[in-house]
């Protein structure tokens, strides 16, 4: 149905098949997905005893659809709201920035190479509340963003791979930096 393919950030998505693609995972009981010109949110209705993490969530869709189909934002609820007649209404789901806001607070950046790819990494997603376990995507980060972090790390020396912003966190990447600094010398 066309009233659920969207164009983001260039490409054109068909909602329902991130939807499907999420439901497949057999903790995940239901989902729905929205789009904003620049990322997809996912709203996930969790079933089983032992939910996924949002970055095993990610993993699985990534695994089966395109990076550009990945949703930047995944955030459980415990239902889908329905309208009278018994279809989605997506007006009522929350805002994804909330479902940011409210992540765990987890340990500062400390060394250097943290502390650089922090400030890179919040001057593109627009946010001070950069963690050493946080995952770019999971921040609100897109593949052209991605591309535009590794460019700014690289003029700063630290050398990565886009790929390895989609299921690393600022801790593991600059752990990877370092030792790939490490055996260039």
């Amino acid at each position: 149905r066309l009233d659920h393919q969207v164009k983001v950030r260039g490409f054109r998505i068909e909602l329902g098949e991130v939807e499907s693609t999420l439901r497949t995972h057999p903790a995940v009981h239901d989902a729905v997905v929205r789009a904003d010109p620049e990322r997809l949110t996912a709203y996930v209705v969790m079933g089983g005893a032992s939910p996924p993490t949002v970055t095993e969530l990610r993993e699985w869709v990534g695994a089966r659809l395109p990076a550009e189909m990945v949703p930047s934002y995944i955030a459980p609820i415990d239902t889908v709201p329905l309208t009278p007649n018994g279809k989605v209404d997506r007006s009522r789901l929350p805002d994804a920035l909330a479902a940011r806001t409210d992540r765990p607070r987890g340990r500062a950046p400390t060394d250097p190479t943290e502390l650089a790819i922090a400030e890179v990494w919040g001057r593109l997603l627009d946010t001070d509340e950069v963690r050493a376990d946080d995952n770019f995507f999971e921040l609100g980060g897109h593949s052209l963003l991605a591309m535009e972090a590794v460019a700014r790390l690289e003029s700063r020396g630290i050398q990565l791979h886009p790929r390895e912003l989609f299921f690393r966190t600022l801790q593991q990447l600059a752990a990877v930096a370092e030792t790939s600094d490490r055996g260039s010398r």
